[in-house]
């Protein structure tokens, strides 16, 4: 398997021979990960049930996380899912690399699309997948949604979208969602959205590709998934916590499958798990966080506050080169938003203009460093 190295191998390679101004304190702003503590109420029932590691977890998900991980979907977007239809997963990350090596198994020239600019999992799979890569583009000209083209799409297997997008905080309306899943059921492709910024929406909730499937007269999710995590929503990447739901008949195999490839749950992570799935009020103080440093960011450079995610997605002259002159002069790290895409068919990347900025510190750090990414600007 011959995989490109991840965003960010590629970044601390532009960097390594930089050594940052000492004047400022380091500022990391790469990552899409959430700065803020865990909460205390799920640190404590982790350690509360830590003896239960002596006891070898169900690949299935433990009965309280399943219904934990039901009840939020049915209060979030008003979908009931039967039993059959979720699998708790460990996190997405795992679940977007593996599903597609069970479903594709056995087609005889697989195919799959997913949008670019993309979270590179979903080109690791296509590569262990051994299946044909379709683009489906995102760009400044159609304010980064992903592009239908019928013709490709016709000769996929498996599509992914991913909206709330990273990296580009691009959202896609119910409409536009409803549009997909019919695209689903008539060409006969799997179709995936990736929702795990769904619950760091800014002021309006953000839909779900399962309530597009109802509104699409498709109550059974026929040929329909969506994976969903903790991580952002609890500031709880560690626990690993995530699901897949949709069709049901998909999801009766691919449990089988699950059974031989070990990720199942630790007990006291999935008991953790449970509880901040249950709670709202945790992550709605993670979302006023995040809905300030927008606000900052606006402020300071005056950018677009966007509908999801914690993602500033920043137009810049010479991408690689301002991420070198911001390390070198401000002591701040960045991603350069080509590393995160490939070329389209006209041989350009529709990403190379872009940074991807993490907003994920606390608001006084995020103002101090957009005031250096400010300076590093003009």
């Amino acid at each position: 398997m011959n995989f490109e190295p991840y965003p960010f191998e590629k970044l601390n390679n532009l960097l390594k021979n930089i050594t940052p101004n000492p004047n400022f304190t380091p500022s990391t702003l790469t990552i899409g990960e959430p700065q803020r503590d865990t909460p205390a109420f799920i640190q404590d029932k982790l350690c509360k049930d830590s003896a239960l590691l002596r006891k070898y977890p169900k690949t299935s998900g433990e009965k309280q996380l399943r219904d934990a991980q039901r009840l939020f979907v049915e209060k979030r977007f008003g979908v009931e899912l039967k039993d059959e239809e979720i699998i708790p997963t460990f996190g997405t990350r795992e679940v977007l690399f593996n599903f597609p090596q069970f479903l594709l198994f056995d087609k005889k020239e697989p195919a799959i699309a997913f949008t670019n600019p993309f979270y590179q999992i979903y080109e690791g799979a296509a590569i262990a997948s051994r299946a044909k890569i379709v683009h489906i583009n995102m760009n400044e000209a159609n304010d980064f949604k992903p592009e239908i083209d019928e013709n490709a799409l016709s000769k996929c297997n498996l599509v992914i979208i991913n909206s709330p997008n990273n990296p580009t905080a691009s959202t896609l309306s119910l409409d536009e969602l409803v549009e997909w899943v019919k695209l689903s059921q008539k060409h006969n492709f799997t179709l995936i959205n990736d929702e795990c910024y769904s619950e760091l929406y800014i002021d309006e909730k953000t839909p779900s590709l399962l309530e597009a499937a109802i509104v699409a007269n498709n109550s059974e999710f026929k040929n329909i998934l969506v994976v969903n995590s903790i991580s952002k929503r609890s500031s709880a990447p560690g626990l690993r916590s995530g699901f897949i739901a949709g069709d049901a008949e998909i999801l009766k195999e691919y449990m089988k499958y699950r059974t031989y490839i070990g990720c199942a749950s630790p007990l006291p992570l999935q008991g953790a798990a449970a509880l901040a799935w249950s709670d709202e009020e945790h992550v709605d103080v993670a979302r006023e966080m995040y809905k300030e440093n927008f606000k900052i960011a606006n402020e300071i450079l005056g950018t677009k506050i966007p509908k999801a995610t914690f993602y500033l997605w920043l137009k810049v002259k010479k991408p690689q080169e301002f991420t070198k002159n911001l390390y070198k002069k401000y002591n701040v790290k960045v991603l350069p938003g080509e590393y995160l895409a490939r070329k389209n068919s006209d041989g350009i990347n529709p990403a190379k203009e872009y940074i991807r900025v993490a907003l994920v510190e606390s608001p006084s750090m995020i103002r101090d460093a957009l005031n250096r990414i400010k300076e590093c600007l003009t």
